[in-house]
C-alpha cells in the first residue's frame, strides 16, 4: 500500500463552505450534492447514471486527495467512497473527514471489494452509512443511497 507524504496526511482543506442541503426545512431548497471517489470510472459512471432519475447533482473525484480539493468548492450532501485508490485512499480521506467538525457529519457510503477486508474494522470504528460490497448491482446502490439521502425524483425533461 502507498504511504502518503506527510503533506498529504496534513492536508486541511478551507472549513467555510456549508452542505448544500440539510434534513431541517430551508426557505430555499437546493439541489443536493453527491461525490463518487473512485479510481474506476465506470463506478463513477454507474452513479452518475443511477442518480440521472433524481433531482441532484453527482460530482466525482478520482481519489481522496482530489475528493478534498473539490469539496473546498462544494461540501456534498452525501459521498460514495472507494477504499483502494491512489495518491490517498478512502481509508485516509474517511479518517482526515472524521476528525474534522465541519466534515465528520457528512454521510459516507463505502464501496468496498473483498480486497478490502483488512481495512474494514478501522472504517467501521470510524463511522460510516453504509457498505456496498463490489461488484454491486445498481439497484443495491441506489437503495443504500435513498436509504442514507431524501432524493426527489428528477422533473421530466433532464
Amino acid at each position: 500500500m502507498h504511504s502518503p507524504s506527510p503533506s498529504l496526511l496534513s492536508y486541511s482543506a478551507p472549513l467555510t463552505l456549508q452542505p448544500l442541503t440539510s434534513k431541517t426545512k430551508s426557505s430555499s431548497p437546493k439541489r443536493p450534492n453527491i461525490l463518487a471517489v473512485d479510481d474506476a470510472k465506470a463506478v463513477r459512471l454507474i452513479a452518475h447514471k443511477i442518480l440521472s432519475a433524481f433531482d441532484c447533482d453527482v460530482s466525482e473525484a478520482t481519489n481522496g486527495f482530489n475528493a478534498l480539493f473539490a469539496m473546498e468548492k462544494l461540501l456534498p450532501d452525501l459521498i460514495l467512497l472507494d477504499v483502494n485508490m491512489p495518491i490517498m485512499s478512502g481509508l485516509e480521506m474517511l479518517t482526515m473527514l472524521k476528525s474534522k467538525p465541519a466534515l465528520k457529519k457528512i454521510p459516507v457510503i463505502i464501496l468496498a471489494s473483498p480486497a478490502d477486508h483488512a481495512v474494514m474494522p478501522e472504517i467501521k470504528a470510524l463511522g460510516v452509512n453504509g457498505i456496498l460490497m463490489k461488484p454491486f448491482k445498481e439497484t443495491a446502490l441506489l437503495e443504500i443511497i435513498l436509504g442514507v439521502l431524501d432524493l426527489k425524483p428528477a422533473a421530466s425533461g433532464k
